[in-house]
């Protein structure tokens, strides 16, 4: 990397840092009082217009300072910030707090707790991975006019259904059709996985026809989170309150989606962080739009399982990294 990158970089670095204690747009004096970058006042100044020319980081205001864009917080994560080790007694500290735990449930508990308190964002931790239900069979039955009957046949034999009013209903014939798509669409996939697959199906419906078939997709989601055997353990959502200010307009929608479990799980679905190590997801990313303003920092633990927090894009990276990177190995260590 040549010196101008490197230097860069280390300016980047250093208005992340100051804009996720202040909460303020960080200007070219505040980074030299507070940094000892070794060069002028005019290539601090030259060296934040180049990093705004690259979108790493923009003016919100006239006159303002600079803050970090998404596209920064992703360069500052993968280039400048590393991890902190835990001192001595914080590695103690944790080990005690989960040690005690009588078991795995108290111990998730624990964690989300512990994570929580310790980074000041909202901590998720999923229960470790069991055999998925998965999909054997779905039926249809018109049981009256305006009334539909949604059976949900999963491999272990388990049966659920919901009878569905029809505001939007059609003839026997029209959902037999629909029967055979649904399970051509669903069958064999897991509950936790099959929201894109009928979104997917309605989008190619004949335009006239996607109501009816949108109501009867949103018996059979509401069947699978019922068969999930996936679930989510969660504490600090006031943390997302606390954080506020710029992040304030979107903590209802935020607030919304964390009590949406299925889209959590597809956020740790999506996830591919092996036991240990972390990953991070920031912004767009995160392809949710109430998620377009937050960041995740996620680690998996035991096999297949991850626990993550989720806060503004202006998070405190290197603690969060280093936390939940921590805490996920002692996890994994309770469960072997």
């Amino acid at each position: 990397m040549r010196a101008t990158d490197s230097r860069k970089l280390q300016i980047l670095g250093a208005i992340v840092e100051d804009y996720v204690s202040t909460r303020e747009p960080v200007g070219s004096k505040s980074l030299l009082d507070r940094h000892d970058l070794g060069v002028s006042a005019a290539t601090v100044r030259n060296d934040m217009s180049l990093l705004e020319e690259e979108g790493l980081i923009t003016q919100p205001h006239t006159s303002a300072g600079r803050v970090p864009t998404d596209k920064g917080y992703r360069a500052f994560v993968d280039h400048v910030a590393t991890v902190k080790p835990l001192s001595a007694s914080e590695r103690r500290a944790i080990q005690a707090f989960l040690e005690d735990a009588g078991d795995v449930e108290e111990l998730l508990l624990r964690t989300v707790r512990l994570l929580a308190q310790t980074t000041h964002q909202v901590a998720m931790v999923q229960y470790p991975a069991r055999k998925q239900a998965r999909i054997r069979h779905v039926e249809l039955v018109k049981v009256a006019d305006a009334l539909l009957l949604v059976v949900l046949i999963t491999e272990s034999g388990r049966v659920d259904q919901r009878t569905v009013p029809l505001l939007a209903a059609r003839d026997a014939a029209f959902y037999e059709g629909l029967r055979d798509q649904l399970n051509r669409a669903v069958s064999g996939r897991e509950v936790t996985d099959v929201e894109r697959a009928l979104a997917d199906l309605i989008e190619v419906q004949p335009q006239g026809e996607q109501a009816s078939v949108a109501e009867v997709a949103s018996a059979l989601t509401f069947l699978a989170a019922s068969r999930a055997e996936d679930r989510i353990m969660m504490a600090g959502t006031a943390n997302i309150a606390r954080s506020a200010e710029d992040f304030a307009r979107d903590v209802e929608p935020l607030l919304d989606v964390l009590e949406e479990q299925l889209v959590l799980l597809r956020l740790f679905t999506e996830m591919h962080a092996q036991p240990g190590s972390v990953e991070v997801r920031i912004g767009s990313e995160l392809q949710t739009e109430a998620f377009t303003q937050a960041a995740v920092v996620g680690a998996g633990y035991g096999a297949g399982s991850h626990l993550a927090i989720l806060g503004p894009t202006r998070m405190d990276y290197v603690t969060g990294i280093s936390t939940v990177q921590a805490i996920a190995r002692y996890v994994s260590r309770y469960l072997e």
